[in-house]
């Protein structure tokens, strides 16, 4: 075996350590900033599909309720139309 050394024997290098560490922590924060986006958007999409089954049951209830206005308009005839006969008959 030889007598070499595995650690430098000289200052350590500060630089060298910070510019890794910094890179290291930019990939990181990209990663992090990339899955909260992706995260955001699912969130987005999933909204938007709940808003549309909303809209779709507004716009069915609105439906109903004009059907039913309707029904009630044709009703309250009728009972006009039985109260005059049996005011006549009476």
């Amino acid at each position: 075996m030889t007598g070499t050394t595995l650690a430098a024997s000289g200052p350590t290098n500060y630089t060298a350590i910070t510019i890794s560490v910094g890179i290291v922590f930019c990939v990181c924060a990209a990663i992090a900033v990339v899955v909260w986006s992706y995260v955001q958007l699912q969130t987005h999409r999933a909204d938007a599909v709940v808003l549309a089954g909303y809209r779709q049951l507004a716009q069915e209830a609105v439906a109903n309720q004009q059907e039913l206005r309707d029904q009630l308009a044709r009703l309250t005839d009728k009972v006009q139309a039985v109260e005059q006969l049996m005011r006549e008959v009476g």
